[in-house]
């Protein structure tokens, strides 16, 4: 993100605000998507992604990290939105969450993958996500989500699991 655009930002300049909305909208609307399920949610959380970079953008020190720091917004303010939705009752005994649809064989690789994410639980989803994808270490993922390590791992494997016969069955 160009530094000066970010600076006019900080100024409240309106039009600025604009263009980078548009250069994040899409990056930002993906990392949401991979926590949450209903697009009301997603477009909630991307209005407080945005409200939140723009009221808090002069605390960020480095513009060159801009991007990786508005990702951040946007995953903790999905963890806060499935907090909210009490949807992070992470536990092994959790029911495997079947869909009525099924994934197509048509789209992308990475769209199917992502497809898949809706197939797992939230809090499974939620931890693979952390992990596999933000590539957060299993402690922080504890303290993000007010949970033990073990439940994290165990989770994770879970997940795994789940996705690798998602795999197999739709022979993706």
């Amino acid at each position: 993100m160009e530094k000066e655009l970010l600076l006019e930002c900080q100024r409240n300049d309106r039009n600025a605000q604009r263009k980078v909305y548009e250069k994040m909208a899409g990056k930002l609307y993906t990392v949401c998507k991979r926590y949450l399920k209903n697009d009301e949610d997603i477009q909630e959380v991307l209005a407080d992604t945005f409200y939140k970079i723009f009221t808090k953008l002069n605390q960020l020190q480095n513009h060159d990290i801009f991007e990786a720091w508005a990702k951040k917004i946007a995953v903790n303010e999905c963890l806060q939105k499935l907090r909210s939705m009490k949807a992070l009752n992470v536990s092994l005994e959790e029911d495997f969450v079947e869909s009525t649809g099924s994934p197509t064989d048509s789209i992308s690789f990475e769209k199917d993958i992502l497809k898949l994410l809706n197939f797992l639980p939230e809090g499974c989803r939620a931890i693979f996500n952390l992990f596999a994808i933000e590539g957060y270490p299993h402690k922080e993922i504890a303290t993000m989500l007010s949970i033990s390590e073990g439940t994290s791992k165990s989770q994770l494997n879970f997940a795994r699991k789940k996705l690798q016969e998602l795999l197999v069955n739709h022979n993706i």
